[in-house]
């Protein structure tokens, strides 16, 4: 795979559905393509982290111990067999008692939306739990080692600015990875360096700009695991609608980031090509070497896998931790991954001018494009 170049993992946040990525791990793993960098927001944080805080040969592993301890209890699953109750009654559960070794209810918010929280408490719910999980299973000495790469976004509550926490600039801890995921208000906001920050899926909740704003930039071949559907059904009830505007609410306009992204590739591919036909001369004075200092010709490849739609999911599904849901979505991602590795279709020529591919690997009923 050295051909083309560093390999990059992109994670969405995106609470439950995080399993699907987890499954694309694995067949990644499966077929001995290890990220060089691992990149995510909220739940693809935690799945970053989890990714690059273990070794390699325990990955797998790590990632099945964290969604097995996330998932529901058993009992709780066989009240759900009832045709009354269905996941109607996990999900209430959920939203009263919370996840286990995830979060918590906070007593105190719940007593009223006026009554005075410290700043870094004011949520619904506690994610003590969740860091507690995280720092057994996480060897954040190995996520520091940058072998993989790790970086988390977060938002500045602030200055509504994103932050993109890098192990390759500073060590990276297991506030940092809450931070990403500290979706309000929901989870209350955690300290940084004095700031707080929130979920950064309020702002980017893919962030393949990452990749394409690093200095210095590389060949990359980038898998970009997409979890919130960007194409819907029009919507006829109200948890149809409900269930769409979450949708397109979260799935953070990843086709247009991604286009925005490869018009900004192309044109660097353009300055370059443009300043290798300036006269020598001019292109040793200051501010040719300035402008000529934009161009870029690097190669890109997209690789964008989308989760598909369970059937009879509705705008809960975020807080699915079914054992059932996140099987199914576990599997989906193995298997969608598993196809596009398959066919590789990255092995195809890149446009010289643009340096940049697209490859779309939608669910297995529709076909890869």
């Amino acid at each position: 795979m050295s051909d083309v170049g560093q390999i990059v993992l992109v994670l969405q946040g995106g609470g439950a559905l995080g399993a699907y990525q987890a499954g694309v791990y694995q067949a990644m793993h499966e077929a001995g393509i290890e990220p060089d960098w691992v990149i995510g927001t909220s739940i693809g944080a935690i799945n970053a982290c989890l990714i690059a805080g273990a070794k390699p040969d325990d990955r797998v592993a790590t990632l099945r111990a964290f969604w097995d301890r996330v998932a529901h209890d058993p009992v709780v699953e066989a009240a759900a067999c009832f045709p009354f109750f269905g996941m109607s009654l996990p999900n209430w559960i959920t939203l009263t008692s919370g996840v286990s070794n995830f979060f918590k209810p906070n007593p105190r918010a719940f007593l009223g939306p006026e009554v005075p929280l410290a700043a870094d408490s004011a949520g619904y719910y506690s994610t003590q739990p969740l860091e507690a999980t995280l720092s057994e299973l996480v060897d954040f000495s190995l996520v520091n080692k940058c072998a993989p790469r790790l970086t988390v976004g977060a938002a500045n509550v602030r200055t509504a600015e994103m932050r993109y926490f890098d192990s390759r600039d500073a060590p990276i801890t297991v506030r940092h990875v809450m931070a990403s995921g500290a979706l309000p208000p929901a989870f209350p906001a955690v300290r940084i360096e004095g700031d707080l920050y929130w979920d950064g899926g309020i702002l980017s909740n893919t962030p393949v700009e990452a990749v394409f704003d690093d200095k210095p930039r590389r060949n990359s071949l980038i898998f970009a695991v997409h979890i919130w559907n960007p194409d819907g059904q029009e919507p006829e009830t109200i948890t149809e609608v409900l269930n769409r505007q979450k949708d397109i609410q979260y799935c953070s306009r990843t086709v247009a980031q991604i286009r925005r992204q490869e018009q900004i590739h192309r044109l660097r591919h353009i300055v370059a090509e443009l300043a290798a036909r300036v006269p020598q001369e001019e292109r040793d004075t200051p501010l040719i070497r300035e402008m000529a200092s934009y161009g870029c010709l690097t190669r890109m490849h997209v690789v964008r896998l989308l989760a598909p739609q369970l059937e009879g999911e509705d705008h809960t599904k975020d807080i699915d931790f079914s054992r059932a849901g996140i099987r199914a979505r576990w599997e989906a991602g193995s298997g969608d991954a598993r196809r596009i590795i398959r066919n590789a279709p990255w092995r195809g020529d890149v446009d010289p001018l643009a340096g940049f591919s697209l490859h779309e690997c939608r669910p297995a009923t529709e076909p890869m494009r």
